[in-house]
C-alpha cells in the first residue's frame, strides 16, 4: 500500500517495534487460530459489541467457547486468567474470541489488559486481519492511545473505510487536527471512498483548527460522492462554516436543506450566537418553534447564554418562563445557566429564586451563585455560599475557589485565604492557573505581597494575567521598583495587554517615573492599545500625577472625554490648590454636556476647602443632588467639615456634623480633629478623636494628629500618653522614601539613607545648605525653637528623604534643570523651609509631590503658601485609608 510523502510527525512508523511490546514478557507457547465464525460483531454499545455470542451455540467442552462464555458474562480477570492457562497447554486462540476479549477490554475501560490481550495475539502472527485489527484500533483509539493505534493500522493485512475513519476520529479528539487532515487525504488517494461517517469527523476538524480553505475542499468532496443530500453531513458543513466565520455560506446550506432535523436548527442557532449574531439567533429559535421542531437542552442553554450576552432581562424572563411551560427547569444545566443569566443582568435575588427551587444541584450551581455575587460585588454572600457548599458536602472545583479567593481578597480575609491556599494544595487545584493567579491577586491585596510573590514564582507557565496580577500586587504594597521590573521580564517572553499596562503606569504615577511612562504610552501607541479599555485615562493619570500639565492636556485632548477623563484633571487641579482653575474646569466640564458623578465632586470640593472658597464649596455640595443628581456619601460630608474647619468655622463644622442625615465615619471626625489642631481647640478635638477611636483604632494618622494638637497647646503629658497608646496598639510608620528621576533613571532615597555611592557629597551638600540657612537667621533644619519631641515627630512622619533626593539631583543635573521629587510621606515644615530656601539660592524650580499634594519652589516660593503642611496632610491621609 502507497502513502504520502507528508508524513504526520507525530504518527509512528509501522516498520518500528510495538510500543506495547515491552510491557509484557513473551510467553511460552502461543497459537492463534484465523478461523473465523458467520456471525459478525456489532460496532454499536459496549453490551452490544458482546452479544454476537450466543450461549446456546457454545461447547463448554471447548476452551474458545467457555472463554466466549466469560466474555459475555463480563469476567474480565477470569478470562485472562484462562487465557493464560489455554496458552500452556498450545490451544489455538480462535479470531472471535480474541475479539470477544478486546470488545470487552474496550468496554471496560482496561488498557493495561487489553494491551495484554494484543501482546498475545501479535506474537502469534506478524500481521493482523481486518475484523480483528479493527477491534484492536477501536480500543487503542478509546483509550487515547495513538502511536499503539498506529502501529495495528500498520500490522493489519487489509483496511477497510472503518479502519481509517476509527484512525481519524482518534487523532482529531486527541487534537492532532492537521494529522486528521493528512490521514483523510491518505485514505483517499489509497483508493478509499469516504462514507456517511467520514465527512462529519473531518469537516469538525476543520472547524476546530479552523480552516475554512480544506474545509471549502472536503464540501466539494462530499458533493462528489454524493453525500449532499445527507442530513448528518450537511449538520457537520454548517457547523464547519460557523467554526471557522462564514455564517452566509450555513445559512445557505441551512435554507437549501430539504429536511432538517433538531441537530440542523441547533448548529445554525448556535453558530449565529458564537459569531455574536444573537438577535438573528434569537429569531431563528422562534422559527424553529414555528416549524414544530421541539428544542433541546442544548437549545435552550445556548439560548439563555445569548439573553446574557444581550442583556436583555424582559426577553430572559420570557425564555424562563417557557424553560418552566416545557417542564425543562428540572434539568440542572438549564437552570445554571438561567442563574449566570440573571446575575449577568444584575438579577441575583432572582437567581437566588432558581436556586432555591432547584431540587438538584451540582458544584457548577454552587460555583454559579459563588461566583454571580462575586461578580455583583456581594463578597459576604459568596463567601456564606460557600460555606453552604462545604456543608453540603460538594468538594469545589477550580472556577469556585477561584471566586472566593476573589472575594477573600475584596473583603481582606486573609485567614480564609490561607485555608483554601491549603486546600488548593490538597486537592492538586493548585496547579490550575486560574487558582494560582487568584491567590498572587488575595495575597497581594492582603497586603502579604511575598507570600504572593511565593505563589507567583511557583506557577511553571505564566501567562499575562499572572505577570499582570504580581505587578499591579508590588504597586498596591508600595514596591513600585519591582513592579517595573517584573514588567521587563515580562515583555521577554510576554506581550502585555491594556490591563498590565495600567498597572504598570500606575507605578510610574507613585513614584514619579516620568521617562518610563512616556516609553510605556510610545509602546501603546506602537502596538495600538492606547485607546483600548482604561489606558487613556491611565496615561493621563500617569502625567497629571507626575506633574506635567502640559502632556497632560495634550492627552486629554487626543482622547475619548468621558467623566472619568474630566475627574483625573480635576484632581490635578485639586492637589495643586487651585481651586478658582478646578471650579473653571468644572463649569467647562458643565458646559460640554457631561455628567458629573459621585467622584467629580470629591476633588472639586478639596480645590474649595485648599483655596478657602468656603461659599463656593458649600454651593456645589448643596447642587450635587438637587441640580445633578449626586447624592453625597461620606467622603463629600468629610470635603465639607474640612472646608468648614480649616476656614475656622468649626462651631458650624461640628453642627453640619450633627445635622447630616447619615451616621459620621471616622474620616469625618478626623477632618474636625485636623481642624481643631490647627485652631487650636483641644476641647473639640479631644471629643472628635472620642469618636475616631470608638471605630478606629489603627489609623496611625489620627493618633498623630492628636499628638499635633496636644504639642502645639503646650500638653506634653498628653503626648507622651498617646505616643504610648501608639505603641501599645503596635502601630507601625512606614519608613520615609523619595524618588528622583534623573536623565531618565529614577533613584530611591529611604530616610537615614547610608549607603548610596553618592552619600558623601549629598550629606556635604545639604550641610553647606544647613549653614547658609543659620547665617541667614533661618536656624537650620533642626532650630532652637524646636523640642526632642516635635523633632522626633517630624522624623518618623516625614522622615527628611526628600532632602536627600534633592540633593541629589543638585549634584547630577545641569544647573538650571528643573527637579521633579516624589515622596511615600508627608512634608513637614522643616522640610518644606529647607527646600524653599534651597530653590532660592540655586535659583531652580523643585516639586515635591508628597501622598497628599505639590509643592511647586520657585524663588524661595511655594505653590502652596505656606499653609501647615504635615497635619493637614495626615488628615487626608486617614480620610484616604478610610
Amino acid at each position: 500500500m502507497a502513502f504520502s510523502a507528508k508524513t504526520p510527525r507525530s504518527l509512528i512508523k509501522s516498520d518500528l517495534p510495538s510500543p506495547i511490546h515491552r510491557k509484557f514478557r513473551k510467553p511460552k507457547f502461543l497459537y492463534f487460530s484465523n478461523r473465523r465464525k458467520t456471525h459478525q460483531i456489532s460496532s454499536t454499545q459496549p453490551q452490544q459489541q458482546l452479544s454476537f455470542l450466543n450461549t446456546n451455540s457454545l461447547n463448554s467442552s471447548d476452551p474458545n467457547s467457555h472463554l466466549h462464555l466469560l466474555c459475555i458474562n463480563g469476567k474480565l480477570q477470569e478470562a485472562l486468567n484462562y487465557l493464560d492457562s489455554i496458552q500452556e497447554l498450545q490451544i489455538p486462540l480462535d479470531e472471535d474470541t480474541a475479539i470477544g476479549m478486546v470488545r470487552l477490554c474496550e468496554w471496560k475501560k482496561a488498557f493495561e489488559e487489553g494491551s495484554k490481550v494484543y501482546f498475545y495475539v501479535s506474537n502469534s502472527s506478524n500481521c493482523l486481519s481486518l475484523r480483528l485489527g479493527n477491534a484492536f484500533l477501536s480500543m487503542f483509539v478509546r483509550f487515547g492511545k495513538l502511536g499503539d493505534a498506529w502501529y495495528v493500522f500498520g500490522k493489519m493485512l487489509e483496511r477497510d473505510v472503518f479502519s481509517w475513519n476509527v484512525l481519524i476520529s482518534g487523532y482529531a479528539k486527541k487534537g492532532f487536527f492537521d494529522e486528521a487532515l493528512c490521514l483523510y487525504h491518505r485514505m483517499l488517494w489509497v483508493g478509499f471512498k469516504p462514507d456517511v461517517y467520514t465527512f462529519p469527523c473531518v469537516l469538525r476538524t476543520c472547524g476546530a483548527v479552523p480552516n475554512l480553505e480544506r474545509g471549502k475542499e472536503v464540501h466539494v468532496h462530499v458533493i462528489r460522492f454524493g453525500f449532499e443530500a445527507d442530513v448528518d453531513v450537511i449538520n457537520s458543513l454548517i457547523t464547519m462554516y460557523v467554526k471557522c466565520g462564514d455564517l452566509p455560506k450555513a445559512r445557505l446550506l441551512f435554507d437549501k436543506m430539504a429536511r432538517r432535523d433538531r441537530i440542523s436548527w441547533n448548529a445554525i442557532i448556535s453558530g449565529y450566537f458564537e459569531n455574536g449574531e444573537y438577535l438573528e439567533g434569537i429569531r431563528l429559535f422562534f422559527k424553529m418553534r414555528e416549524h414544530w421542531f421541539d428544542p433541546d437542552l442544548m437549545t435552550m442553554a445556548s439560548v439563555i447564554s445569548a439573553c446574557e450576552s444581550l442583556g436583555d432581562e424582559r426577553l430572559g424572563r420570557e425564555i424562563h418562563g417557557y424553560v418552566i411551560v416545557t417542564g425543562m427547569s428540572a434539568d440542572v444545566s438549564v437552570c445554571n445557566s438561567l442563574i449566570q443569566m440573571y446575575f449577568s443582568l444584575g438579577c441575583w435575588e432572582t437567581a437566588e429564586k432558581v436556586f432555591d427551587r432547584m431540587e438538584w444541584r451540582d458544584v457548577v450551581s454552587w460555583t454559579a451563585m459563588i461566583s454571580g455575587y462575586e461578580n455583583n460585588i456581594l463578597p459576604d454572600k459568596a463567601l456564606d455560599t460557600y460555606r453552604m457548599m462545604e456543608l453540603h458536602g460538594f468538594v469545589p472545583d477550580e472556577i469556585t475557589l477561584a471566586s472566593v479567593l476573589s472575594a477573600c481578597a475584596y473583603l481582606g480575609k486573609l485567614d480564609m485565604g490561607i485555608k483554601l491556599h491549603e486546600l488548593a494544595k490538597r486537592t492538586g487545584f493548585i496547579s490550575y492557573i486560574i487558582v494560582a493567579n487568584t491567590l498572587v491577586d488575595m495575597y497581594s491585596k492582603c497586603k502579604c505581597i511575598d507570600k504572593a510573590l511565593e505563589v507567583f514564582h511557583s506557577i511553571p507557565d505564566k501567562d499575562v494575567i499572572s505577570w499582570t496580577a504580581i505587578i499591579l500586587g508590588l504597586r498596591l504594597n508600595n514596591r513600585c521598583f519591582e513592579a517595573l521590573i517584573f514588567f521587563r521580564q515580562m515583555k521577554v517572553s510576554l506581550k502585555p495587554n491594556s490591563v498590565t499596562l495600567v498597572s504598570v503606569l500606575s507605578a510610574c504615577a507613585r513614584i514619579g517615573g516620568l521617562m518610563c511612562g512616556k516609553e510605556i504610552h510610545a509602546y501603546a501607541l506602537r502596538t495600538g492599545m492606547a485607546l483600548d479599555g482604561f489606558l487613556p485615562n491611565a496615561l493621563l493619570d500617569m502625567y497629571i500625577r507626575c506633574g506635567r500639565m502640559g502632556p497632560a492636556w495634550n492627552q486629554f485632548n487626543s482622547q475619548k472625554k468621558d467623566v472619568s477623563a474630566w475627574n483625573i484633571l480635576l484632581t490635578g487641579y485639586a492637589q495643586r490648590g487651585q481651586g478658582k482653575l478646578a471650579v473653571e474646569f468644572f463649569n467647562r466640564m458643565i458646559k460640554s454636556n457631561v455628567s458629573p458623578d459621585e467622584i467629580t465632586f470629591i476633588p472639586l470640593l478639596c480645590a474649595c476647602s485648599k483655596s478657602e472658597m468656603v461659599t463656593e464649596g458649600l454651593k456645589y455640595f448643596n447642587s450635587m443632588e438637587l441640580t445633578y443628581g449626586v447624592t453625597p456619601n461620606l467622603k463629600h460630608y468629610a470635603c465639607v467639615v474640612d472646608l468648614l474647619g480649616c476656614a475656622g468655622q468649626l462651631e458650624e463644622a461640628y453642627e453640619f456634623i450633627q445635622e447630616m442625615p447619615i451616621k459620621p465615619d471616622a474620616a469625618i471626625w478626623g477632618a474636625l480633629l485636623n481642624a481643631c489642631r490647627i485652631h487650636r481647640q483641644v476641647e473639640l478635638g479631644e471629643f472628635a478623636a472620642q469618636r475616631i477611636f470608638e471605630s478606629d483604632r489603627r489609623s496611625v494618622g489620627y493618633y498623630v494628629l492628636l499628638c499635633n494638637l496636644y504639642a502645639n497647646s503646650g500638653k506634653w503629658d498628653e503626648v507622651a500618653k498617646v505616643r504610648k497608646m501608639m505603641k501599645d496598639n503596635g502601630l507601625v510608620i512606614d519608613p520615609g522614601c523619595s524618588w528622583v528621576e534623573v536623565k531618565g533613571k529614577i533613584h530611591a532615597f529611604l530616610s537615614g539613607d547610608d549607603f548610596h555611592p553618592q552619600i558623601n557629597e549629598i550629606n556635604a551638600l545639604l550641610e553647606g545648605i544647613y549653614e547658609k540657612m543659620r547665617l541667614a537667621g533661618l536656624g537650620g533644619p533642626k532650630c532652637d525653637s524646636m523640642d526632642g519631641v516635635e523633632i522626633s515627630r517630624a522624623e518618623i512622619f516625614c522622615g527628611h528623604s526628600e532632602r536627600l533626593a534633592v540633593a541629589f539631583g543638585l549634584i547630577n543635573t545641569v544647573p538650571g534643570t528643573p527637579i521633579w521629587v516624589t515622596k511615600n510621606l508627608y512634608m513637614c515644615q522643616s522640610c518644606h523651609s529647607t527646600i524653599k530656601f534651597i530653590s532660592k539660592i540655586v535659583r531652580r524650580e523643585i516639586s515635591v509631590r508628597d501622598t497628599e499634594e505639590f509643592h511647586h519652589f520657585k524663588d524661595g516660593i511655594c505653590s502652596c503658601g505656606d499653609v501647615e503642611i504635615l497635619g493637614k496632610a495626615l488628615t487626608n491621609r486617614t480620610s484616604e485609608r478610610n
